[in-house]
């Protein structure tokens, strides 16, 4: 029945995605060149998924083949092909989630333009929303009707499914990275060149690296952020299914009965429930944005915030039932309220980002002021801002922790996590609409429409900085409780394995030295596999500005802008591909190798966990620190170009395009992709705990 349901909703949310992607296509691309430059970022775009995705694959490809051997070498632990048909049916979803976004984001751009040229901000707000909620339906949709499929197929074995976690999973850690890795690389090259050295405009057609860094918002924010949250997303709904097995309905002489049906399939109709207030959160948006496009977006975001709420309790009324967990009785709205804390949760942290990070506040006021006095000032006064605000939502998340384990056990932990991510399909849309946004502020720059179209896209592109840092926030919040999730469905596994053979159960004491050690090992992972993307952007950036300066030097009449003369941008976008796919490589393959190698080593599963536990205690810290301090730096930037402090080419800007340049790559590569790291280490850990425990 549920899974019924769920296929519904799944299906109703790429119905929506068709009728949203049918309507943005439909609409005016403008004149010939914002056209051509549309298409220039498009096919800069395709080309750089199709050359990722091979690598990707490649690796999708060869851990199927090892889990296949498994089975073959070792077939009474219970991992083989079904385990690697899962997780290869996860990698795919992830990728057609991202592919489905791409398409449409880089046809929105233009479009968007247009209206903003012809109808204003509404026109411009409409077809921005609806080419992001194509990227957020298209998540959501994907993601649970692929995982309906697979549970379906192998009967809920969650030895099996947790496999499409960990596909998903493998995907979400290449896109964020080498999305990241793309887009920074490109930015960095334009702006250290472009805005200090030349000192023309942002977006100038004269500038080579514009159209990569056109195309970088894309493969970064867009692709790279929707198989983010789809990872999060199907992580947690895995997470909640792994402890439900373990979970018995209380019968009526005060034993247990059979696995809850209710339990089983709550994390599914969080998922449908969340599905239907996001297709309504977008609609608001669409029918009642106006001249204020940050109130409808907020707006459309808190309406679908509390139908999700909402839907929950009506759930647990209609069909919920006590439950037995660990030897603990649990009420019937107790799941209901551990999802309701992680919405409350996901808001508290997301609008503590915003705080940190927008232009409004002032911390962000501050970071500006202090750019008169040099780059140095401005990026020590950035780090520090990212340090502070790690300290509100680590506190929102460890009461959050306490309070979803006392509605629920480990279970309510899970569904807290999904409680956060329900209304994903919104979180997703508003983001995704900030790149749509962006572009359409460039394709009008470069195409030389009149100034007062940029400034729509400009405002557009304002509100689009807001969202995407309280979407970040719901990130880095749910991937603290997506790990803390499958960490507890790892333990959960690994333990009722040796209570089966009758063993002493494994607890994580840090008294014990093999966990101690394996804290030490998982604490330093997150800044290692940091220090490897920081090293990739900062290469590939290298590479883009000496491309960048060749041709200013090396082709007449480039940099003054005589009519005719066009930048190579093609060899700017190869550039960035390249540096991409070199830099995500080496940390790739770290995320997957570590828990193998702990694992299988003397350490074993207890060193496993304590490397879990130590990565998710740094990691969540480093990804607060690096995504506040990268977003304040770039809206510092913003908020002296609206012409405080001097404004445009004064000291105050120079300085804050140095400090721009060091806080992007924190934000929109470190910081992201570590939220992907420990989730993934976590999934890995929990698919192959038959492997460690032999």
């Amino acid at each position: 029945m549920f899974l019924k349901v769920a296929g519904v909703c799944a299906g109703l949310a790429l119905v929506t995605v068709f009728l949203l992607a049918r309507y943005v296509l439909k609409q005016s691309q403008g004149n010939e060149k914002m056209a051509n430059l549309s298409v220039a970022i498009q096919e800069g775009a395709v080309a750089f998924l199709k050359r990722e995705y091979a690598w990707v694959f490649s690796f999708v490809t060869l851990i199927f083949v090892l889990l296949s051997g498994i089975g073959f070498v070792k077939p009474e632990i219970g991992l083989d092909y079904q385990t690697g048909i899962a997780f290869v049916c996860g990698a795919c979803a992830s990728a057609l989630a991202g592919i489905l976004g791409m398409t449409i984001a880089t046809r929105s751009n233009s479009r968007t333009a247009a209206a903003a040229e012809t109808g204003g901000v509404k026109d411009a707000l409409n077809v921005a929303i609806s080419g992001g909620a194509v990227m957020g339906l298209g998540v959501v949709g994907i993601a649970l009707l692929g995982l309906i499929f697979v549970y379906w197929m192998f009967n809920g074995d969650p030895s099996i499914v947790n496999g499409y976690a960990m596909g998903a999973s493998l995907v979400a850690l290449f896109g964020r990275a080498g999305g990241g890795i793309f887009t920074k690389g490109a930015d960095m090259g334009a702006d250290l060149v472009g805005k200090v050295e030349a000192g023309i405009p942002e977006d100038d057609p004269r500038n080579p690296a514009v159209i990569a860094d056109n195309v970088g918002d894309n493969v970064g924010d867009v692709a790279g952020l929707g198989a983010d949250l789809l990872e999060s997303y199907v992580a947690s709904i895995i997470a909640s299914l792994a402890v439900a097995m373990s979970i018995t309905t209380v019968v009526a002489d005060g034993g247990t009965g059979v696995v809850s049906e209710y339990v089983r399939a709550f994390p599914f109709f969080v998922a449908s429930i969340g599905i239907i207030a996001s297709i309504i959160g977008i609609m608001y948006v669409k029918v009642f944005a106006k001249s204020n496009p940050q109130s409808a977006l907020m707006m459309g975001t808190y309406v679908a915030a509390g139908l999700a709420i909402v839907g929950v309790l009506g759930y647990s009324a209609l069909r919920g039932e006590a439950f037995v967990l660990s030897g603990v009785t649990y009420g019937m709205y107790n799941p209901a309220l551990a999802c309701i804390i992680g919405v409350v949760a996901g808001m508290a942290i997301g609008f503590t980002s915003e705080y940190f990070t927008s232009t409004k506040f002032k911390p962000v006021q501050k970071l500006a002021e202090r750019c008169q006095t040099g780059p140095a000032i401005a990026v020590t006064e950035g780090t520090a801002i990212g340090m502070q605000s790690t300290a509100l939502p680590v506190f929102v998340l460890a009461i959050a922790v306490m309070l979803a384990y006392q509605c629920a056990g480990v279970y309510g932990v899970a569904i807290a996590a999904l409680g956060m991510l329900a209304t994903t399909g919104m979180v997703v849309a508003v983001d995704a609409y900030g790149p749509i946004a962006d572009n359409a502020g460039g394709i009008a720059e470069m195409a030389g429409l009149d100034p007062k179209v940029r400034e729509i896209t400009d405002n557009l592109d304002a509100v689009g900085n807001t969202t995407a840092a309280i979407g970040k926030g719901f990130a880095i919040g749910s991937a603290a409780f997506a790990a803390i999730g499958l960490l507890s469905a790892f333990l959960l596994t690994v333990n009722n394995t040796l209570v089966a053979r009758g063993e002493e159960v494994l607890s994580v004491d840090i008294s014990d030295p093999k966990i101690l050690a394996g804290i030490l090992i998982g604490a330093m992972l997150p800044f290692f596999f940091s220090s490897m993307l920081f090293r990739a952007v900062g290469q590939c950036a290298d590479t883009m500005i000496m491309e960048v300066r060749r041709q200013f030097r090396e082709i007449p009449g480039l940099r003054e802008g005589k009519e005719g003369v066009v930048p190579d941008s093609t060899t700017c976008v190869s550039i960035a591909t390249q540096g991409a796919i070199n830099g995500m490589l080496l940390p790739g393959a770290l995320a997957i190798s570590f828990p193998i190698i702990v694992g299988l080593s003397p350490l074993g599963p207890a060193g496993l966990a304590g490397m879990l536990v130590g990565a998710i205690a740094t990691g969540v810290m480093l990804g607060i620190q690096t995504s506040n301090s990268g977003g304040a730096m770039d809206n510092a930037k913003k908020y002296i170009e609206e012409g405080h402090f001097g404004g445009k080419n004064s000291d105050a800007h120079k300085a804050a395009v140095v400090g721009d340049t060091v806080g992007d790559p924190l934000k929109d590569t470190v910081g992201p992709s570590i939220n992907i790291l420990i989730k993934l280490m976590c999934v890995i850990s929990l698919v192959l705990a038959p492997l460690f425990i032999g």
